[in-house]
C-alpha cells in the first residue's frame, strides 16, 4: 500500500514541490511508493496527520528571508503526537504570472503571506499601484488569472507550466539566496539524527525562567541553533519556546539535559532528532 503525504495545495505549491522530493526519497530508501494528499491549510495538513487520516506531512517551518513560518509552530505546539522524520532546504525563486499586457493594468497581486513579504521591495519598486492581497496558498488564485488580466499572481515556475500561465517575469524575490526549510513529519518514533527540535513553556513569568533551561544545554556544550518564542494563546505574556539543538536526543549528554529541562518546564514537547535531506 502506498504511503500517503500531505501537504498544502492546491499543486504547484513550493510545499508540494517539497513534498515529490520526500516522496522520491522515501520511494528510493525504502522502495515503497506514495501519494500527494493536498489541504487548503497548513493546518489541515498537520491534523490530518494527527488525526491519522495519512501518514506522513510536509510543512515549511523557516524562510531564510521572513523567518519563521508561524502557523506551523502554533499547530506543532497544539497537536499531540507528531514527529519530524526529516528537514529538506529548498531555494525558492518566486515568478509573477499573469495575463497582463502591460504591467502599468495590475490591480492585485494575489499570493501566501510568506511569497508577498519575500517580494515587497520588488512590487513597491515595480507594482506600486498593486494591492497585495494574501491567500492560503501561493496557487490559490492562478485560477482566476485566465479570467482579469488586471490580477497577477506569486508563484512558482512549476505552477505557472501546469496551470498554462505566462510568467511575466522571474525571479522577483528581494534577496537571491531565498531557501525554505520543510519538516517530514509522522507519528512514528523519529529515526534519529543531527538535529533535535523541542518546544517548551515555562508556566513562570519571573527573572530567570528562560535563562535557567537554556543554560541546561549550554552547560553540556549543546548548540543550540535556533530559538523562536510563540504565545501560548492562554493570556497575554505568556509564550512557548521552540528550539533547534545541533545534537542527537538518544546522545548521553541529551538525555541528561531533556531529565533535567523537564524539571524547570510547565509543558515540554520533543518533536524528535532528524538529519536533513540533501536535495
Amino acid at each position: 500500500m502506498a504511503i500517503s503525504i500531505a501537504h498544502l495545495g492546491p499543486p504547484g505549491t513550493y510545499t508540494e514541490a517539497a513534498a515529490i522530493a520526500c516522496l522520491d526519497w522515501l520511494k528510493q530508501e525504502t522502495g515503497q511508493d506514495a501519494i500527494l494528499c493536498p489541504y487548503l491549510s497548513i493546518g489541515q495538513t498537520l491534523e490530518a496527520v494527527a488525526s491519522k487520516e495519512v501518514q506522513l506531512a510536509v510543512v515549511p517551518i523557516e524562510n531564510s528571508i521572513e523567518g519563521s513560518v508561524t502557523m506551523t509552530l502554533d499547530n506543532l505546539w497544539q497537536l499531540d503526537g507528531l514527529r519530524i522524520q526529516r528537514a529538506l532546504v529548498m531555494p525558492i525563486f518566486h515568478a509573477l504570472l499573469s495575463r497582463a499586457k502591460d504591467w502599468d493594468t495590475i490591480r492585485v497581486v494575489y499570493s501566501h503571506p510568506q511569497a508577498l513579504a519575500q517580494c515587497q521591495k520588488w512590487l513597491d519598486k515595480f507594482l506600486p499601484k498593486a494591492q497585495p492581497i494574501a491567500l492560503n496558498s501561493t496557487t490559490e488564485a492562478l485560477q482566476y488569472l485566465d479570467g482579469d488580466s488586471t490580477i497577477a499572481a506569486i508563484s512558482s515556475q512549476r505552477a505557472a507550466q501546469l496551470h498554462h500561465l505566462p510568467i511575466l517575469t522571474c525571479p522577483i524575490n528581494d534577496y537571491p539566496d531565498n531557501c525554505t526549510r520543510f519538516l517530514l513529519l509522522g507519528l512514528e518514533p523519529s529515526p534519529g539524527g543531527g538535529y533535535t527540535s523541542l518546544a517548551f513553556s515555562t508556566g513562570a513569568n519571573q527573572p530567570g525562567a528562560l535563562v535557567t533551561p537554556l543554560q541546561i544545554f549550554a552547560q553540556r556544550n549543546i548548540n543550540l541553533s535556533r530559538i523562536e518564542s510563540r504565545p501560548t494563546k492562554r493570556s497575554l505574556g505568556e509564550y512557548f519556546f521552540f528550539i533547534d539543538l545541533e545534537a542527537d536526543a538518544r546522545a548521553d549528554s541529551m538525555q541528561s539535559a531533556l531529565a533535567e529541562l523537564t524539571n524547570h518546564t510547565e509543558t515540554l514537547k520533543i518533536f524528535g532528532s532528524y538529519d536533513v535531506l540533501p536535495i
